[in-house]
């Protein structure tokens, strides 16, 4: 009965170990560090050949309107009236402002200096070279027959001449002349650059080059109600953000004088108009005042008539008020607003109130009532053309002065240090990158791998883990040393591990496999053993041989048998020649006794695999085969048979049934616990029973450590003499 027996997974295999993933980090410490700062490297060499960004500040103050007084104070009781700086921000980030921007300046023409690609420009830059500057005050290129407009490019002669480079052909120009020729029409005002210096020259709309100074553009209310608008530009010339910024700046200082001096004029042309008219109603309704005097005799008003009148008066001026406040409300708002119905339920109220003072008129004699009707007259006439006067005053004063609403207090300043980029974030963005992307690649190679990691994992599937064999240290020295390019230059050089290093922990392990095969052989039908494999290089061979001369120090005479007649190698571990070996025994060719070698300083005997067959699993179902076996079993304490991988060729499966125990090799991060599953299942189907697994090529991990691992545990030799 095969001692492999199955077993159901542990319930929390599936389970994230988050001590085995720090391990990992920390195995793959080397990757890390080297993903970090590759980011690190790329992070600093943007920051260092990124073209730096400025930014340009300018401060402007909007005062509150002292012509619209009125409208101020009524807009003042209502709850939802807007700030005053609102519509300022919107007029500064109009079309209408930043347009005239574009055609002072010609931003249109696009002009860029033209650097080696990446790198050019920072280079320059580092270098101490100073960049180009090329003023075009006109441009114009005609679009082609993809309706795009084409690139034209300029190379400097000197200062005062250049070539243009356009569609194939050349044009020579000269500073300060207009140049049209073959369609395009350019006039250069000024070269500050070198000789050899080339600039590539775009023409963009109108919209296009104001959307891009819109988003380049930025106004921001320091704070409600006070009036104070930053306003900021970046780019990467400092002297042109400057010069934008300020035109921008004087661009809206001038139309808002404009449109004061504009509402101004339009107010004192109303008011000349009805002047006249006012002072003609005055003196007509104060000669009717005489006149009913004198033919009334100068009748004097009552105490109570003369309140009437007073309140009459009172209301008069107030309707009039209101019709001013009218007009100027009927040129900002409708009448469903809520500032608009407020002055007419005003309104509403006073008419009320004229209303109920007429009826109290009334009641009086006819005469008061005439001398009531006639003061009225005369004294709002009075108060209207006052109020009229005053107001034509304070417009002519307003308009003369014309300096409207808004002034600069900060012209624009460009900073002297650049906004972007910011070196330091940028190389903390390059670290964090770094860790995540190396961490990440370090999650997914253990997440894709399917190795075999621990003893547990075989345990696991019913298999018995007779030993971890750790890697030789001078192995893997000897492996490094000869990595790489200088692999090429240097021969193939095996080490026999027993003889040439017996301290080993690998041999020390494989001494702890004696011991346990020494009992797991107690129940065997013959005292042979086979070492097989689920692939190519899993460490047959190290453990067949190394075990070999273990045991054989161990004072029993053991025979190794190299039965890999396709690729064996073990003659060239023991620096022995491959005549006279297995294949020809089974050929027939040779006696055993012939075959067997004597390894100096191993203390073992050793057959070697022979000159190779064309047909060596026919060699191995021959009745030699058997006989071999048969007479090493009886002239040995032990036989050990080097075999090829079974998933790869069907001899270990013949070879099997003449063994008495059957291991397999697994190699640590390489062979899968599947893989080993599968050649225990086809070792079954040929009537072979598997002992168990040995664990090659363990490597001391931290992942194991914290997983619990064996490798761990463990003991080295050392020089030094330890003295109680």
């Amino acid at each position: 009965m095969s001692s492999v027996t199955n077993k159901q997974p542990t319930p929390d295999s599936s389970e994230i170990d988050f001590g085995r993933l720090l391990g990992e980090l920390i195995d793959h410490r080397k990757l890390i560090v080297s993903v970090t700062s590759l980011f690190i490297l790329l992070a600093l060499i943007y920051a260092i050949f990124a073209t730096p960004v400025y930014q340009t500040d300018a401060l402007i103050q909007v005062e509150q309107k002292q012509g619209n007084s009125i409208l101020s104070n009524l807009s003042q009781m209502l709850p939802d009236s807007q700030p005053q700086s609102a519509p300022e921000i919107a007029l500064l980030q109009s079309r209408m402002i930043l347009g005239k921007t574009v055609d002072d300046l010609n931003l249109q023409a696009y002009v860029v200096q033209d650097y080696f690609p990446i790198f050019g420009r920072g280079w320059a830059r580092l270098s101490g070279e100073a960049p180009g500057q090329l003023e075009i005050s006109r441009l114009y290129l005609p679009k082609n027959k993809d309706g795009d407009v084409p690139l034209i490019k300029l190379n400097v002669l000197d200062d005062k001449h250049y070539v243009i480079d356009y569609q194939g052909g050349t044009i020579n120009g000269k500073v300060g002349e207009l140049i049209e020729e073959q369609g395009i029409s350019i006039k250069v005002n000024n070269i500050d650059a070198s000789k050899g210096t080339k600039f590539n020259i775009y023409y963009i709309s109108r919209l296009e080059a104001i959307t891009d100074l819109k988003e380049k553009f930025k106004v921001a209310d320091q704070g409600k109600d006070t009036g104070m608008l930053t306003l900021s530009l970046i780019g990467y010339d400092p002297s042109l953000i400057k010069k934008i910024l300020d035109n921008i700046s004087s661009n809206y200082l001038t139309q808002n004088i404009a449109r004061q001096a504009a509402q101004d004029a339009k107010s004192l042309d109303f008011l000349d108009e009805q002047l006249p008219k006012v002072r003609t109603d005055l003196d007509l309704a104060e000669n009717k005042l005489n006149q009913f005097r004198q033919k009334s005799d100068s009748v004097d008003l009552s105490l109570e008539a003369k309140s009437v009148l007073d309140q009459i008066v009172n209301v008069d001026n107030q309707l009039n008020q209101l019709t001013f406040r009218e007009s100027e409300i009927s040129q900002l708002y409708t009448k469903e607003h809520p500032t608009y119905k407020a002055l007419l339920e005003k309104r509403k109220t006073l008419l009320d109130e004229k209303s109920k003072l007429n009826k109290r008129v009334s009641n009086m004699p006819v005469t008061q009532q005439e001398i009531l009707r006639l003061n009225r007259d005369v004294e709002s006439g009075r108060a209207v053309y006052m109020m009229l006067l005053n107001r034509q005053q304070e417009l002519s004063i307003a308009k003369s002065s014309a300096i409207g609403n808004v002034r600069i207090i900060d012209n624009a300043v460009t900073q002297p240090k650049p906004i972007k980029p910011q070196k330091s974030i940028i190389i903390i963005i390059g670290v964090l990158l770094g860790i995540i992307v190396s961490v990440g690649i370090v999650l997914i190679r253990v997440f894709l791998r399917r190795g075999i990691e621990t003893p547990e994992q075989l345990e696991e599937l019913g298999i018995n883990v007779y030993a971890s064999i750790p890697v030789s240290e001078s192995l893997a020295k000897t492996a490094s040393r000869n990595a790489g390019w200088r692999r090429k230059n240097v021969k193939d050089d095996y080490e026999f591990l027993a003889l040439e290093n017996p301290a080993d922990l690998a041999i020390e392990s494989i001494r702890g496999l004696r011991t346990s095969l020494h009992f797991a052989m107690m129940e065997s039908r013959n005292n042979v053993l086979m070492i097989s494999g689920a692939s190519p290089n899993a460490g047959k061979t190290f453990v067949s041989s190394n075990l070999s001369a273990v045991i054989a120090q161990a004072g029993k005479k053991v025979l190794y048998v190299d039965t890999d007649m396709r690729k064996g190698y073990a003659h060239k571990l023991f620096k022995t020649n491959n005549e006279n070996g297995l294949s020809d025994i089974l050929s027939g060719k040779i006696d055993v006794q012939n075959a067997v070698k004597i390894i100096d300083g191993a203390g073992f005997d050793f057959i070697s695999r022979g000159i190779l067959p064309p047909n060596p699993a026919e060699l191995l179902m021959h009745r030699r085969f058997g006989e071999l076996v048969n007479w090493a079993s009886q002239n040995y304490d032990i036989v050990i048979l080097d075999t090829p991988p079974i998933l790869a060729v069907t001899d270990p499966a013949i070879i099997g049934h003449y063994a008495g125990t059957t291991l397999l090799v697994a190699r640590f991060e390489t062979n899968t616990a599947k893989e080993i599953d599968v050649s225990v299942k086809r070792f079954e189907h040929s009537g072979v029973i598997v002992k168990g697994c040995i664990l090659n090529g363990v490597v001391k991990k931290a992942s194991s450590y914290y997983g619990y691992g064996y490798s761990h545990y463990g003991y080295s030799y050392s020089d030094k003499n330890n003295t109680n």
